[in-house]
């Protein structure tokens, strides 16, 4: 079943690469189980050499760019290093020198956090807007329903083909296209605050599947806390709210 769901998607890549024009694809390579599995999707829809991957460390841990080549490796793609660590330094002091001004001493803690994939998503779409690619999304459904994305960060793409599957399905489709069993079992990690992502949320991806699944999981506790994400960030999986009145408008005839 997720094999034949797997072939659809990759085709489905495939299609949509072909209907916009597009020269490839740009994905990025964290080396964890996602991105290893959108990469690999990628060079089935279009063929390795069409499919850019990028590493982009920020203070990162060093096994980190390891598996991140081992999955390059692995499916044959170019795999670019950008180190953003330096970049995202001098962002931070310029910004706590300005805040500083209205007595304000440092950015919060989460702040700082998702500067990170803000600036990686910058980097990947000035890389794919320089060569005429796309940026492929590589976010799960378990993540976008309790809201464990960054807005304008990983949530960003011009297409996510496994944006509705779960971290299991995932998993078993990356199983199916030859995703290095290392990369599988690595516990998921976001790289950013030095835990993995169910130490930070307190829940498991599985009782998140459960939820999507069945409306219900046996833990009671963390039920309400998957409930209380899925609301608190129903703003990152809808468009900007945007001010209407009435007024003409030929476009909108179109």
């Amino acid at each position: 079943m997720i094999e034949k769901e797997a072939e659809k998607a990759i085709l489905w890549i495939k299609e949509y690469v072909q209907k916009t024009k597009a020269k490839g694809i740009v994905v990025g390579n964290s080396g964890g189980k996602d991105s290893a599995t959108v990469l690999a999707m990628s060079t089935k829809a279009i063929g390795k050499e069409k499919v850019v991957a990028v590493s982009m460390p920020c203070y990162s841990n060093a096994n980190d760019f390891e598996d991140a080549k081992l999955v390059a490796d692995t499916f044959g793609v170019q795999l670019l290093q950008v180190d953003l660590s330096g970049c995202y330094e001098q962002m931070e002091k310029e910004i706590e020198t300005e805040l500083n001004k209205i007595e304000i001493n440092a950015l919060s803690k989460e702040a700082t956090i998702n500067i990170k994939p803000r600036l990686r998503m910058t980097t990947l779409y000035g890389i794919a807007q320089t060569l005429g690619y796309l940026v492929i999304g590589t976010g799960n459904l378990c993540e976008a329903m309790v809201g464990y994305t960054t807005k304008w960060g990983d949530s960003a793409s011009d297409f996510n083909p496994i944006r509705n599957f779960t971290v299991e399905e995932v998993l078993a489709i990356g199983r199916y296209l030859g995703v290095p069993e290392k990369i599988l079992q690595k516990a998921p990690n976001d790289g950013l605050g030095g835990q993995t992502d169910e130490e930070k949320m307190g829940i498991t991806y599985h009782q998140i599947a459960e939820m999507i699944e069945t409306g219900h999981t046996k833990d009671a506790w963390a039920e309400q806390q998957i409930l209380r994400r899925f609301y608190g960030s129903k703003h990152k999986r809808e468009p900007v709210p945007v001010y209407e009145f009435v007024r003409k408008n030929f476009f909108k005839k179109l």
